[in-house]
């Protein structure tokens, strides 16, 4: 699965996003609940995103941690927006230091290789957990014109969704009624075919109107506001009903 960015471009959104998150979880505060994330605060969200920085950064170094307690850790540091801010780094550096071939896992379909793929998972991962604590800033569900979001970030962001978390046979994405849904952004001369049925996704993509034509529904709009709505993070995009209710079947809360 080629990603639609380099490297250096998916760190660069990642630095952007760890900034973003900083920023806006102290503005919420650390014992807000997270609206986009039910039963979840801000110190449960920055321990959850510092851990998993850690364990992406231990796994292209050969290692391993211990996650139920880095993650207790987090919560619990005297600051846990700078030991958020030190694991990202660490991460930077892990990925920027290990080399092309470096073997270690990898968990989508069609990955492309490690270094590559922590790059682009980590920069989704923590895109869109910032965007949880806007949320918790803002104390709603944000759209698209709240973000600082690239729209090249949301079109990859949205092709990884797809053809690599929605094809998994773990998928929770499922209809007993076959229904196509097709995803179209704005800024996109292409779009994805999502091949809902009991079995897992098939995702195709092809030129907009192919797209468009061969759909029983259709996701469309900003690149941004696309792929905010398909991880479930925002409420501004009118859905099909039927779309709508296949998609909200799935509980694609995690990031």
């Amino acid at each position: 699965m080629p990603t639609g960015l380099t490297t250096e471009q998916h760190l660069d959104a990642l630095r952007d996003a760890v900034s973003a998150f900083a920023r806006h979880a102290g503005d919420a505060g650390l014992d807000v609940p997270v609206p986009t994330c039910p039963d979840w605060t801000v110190r449960r969200l920055i321990g959850h995103q510092g851990m998993v920085h850690r364990w992406a950064a231990a796994n292209l170094r050969g290692r391993s941690i211990e996650i139920d307690a880095t993650e207790r850790a987090g919560r619990r540091a005297p600051s846990p927006v700078d030991w958020l801010r030190d694991g990202a780094i660490d991460l930077v550096a892990a990925i920027t230091e290990a080399a092309d071939d470096v073997r270690t896992v990898v968990f989508l379909n069609d990955a492309p290789p490690p270094r590559a793929f922590w790059a682009r998972r980590q920069c989704h991962e923590t895109t869109i957990h910032a965007v949880d604590a806007l949320s918790a800033a803002l104390g709603r569900y944000p759209n698209a014109a709240d973000t600082w979001i690239d729209p090249d970030v949301a079109v990859d962001g949205i092709d990884e969704l797809l053809r690599g978390f929605m094809t998994r046979n773990k998928s929770p994405l499922r209809s007993e009624d076959p229904l196509s849904i097709g995803v179209l952004t704005d800024e996109s001369a292409t779009g994805w075919l999502v091949e809902v049925s009991q079995a897992p996704a098939v995702v195709t993509i092809s030129a907009r109107d192919e797209v468009a034509s061969g759909a029983d529904v259709r996701v469309n709009g900003p690149a941004v506001a696309v792929y905010l709505t398909l991880w479930n993070r925002s409420d501004e995009l009118d859905l099909e009903d039927r779309a709508l209710d296949a998609w909200r079947s799935a509980p694609i809360t995690w990031g």
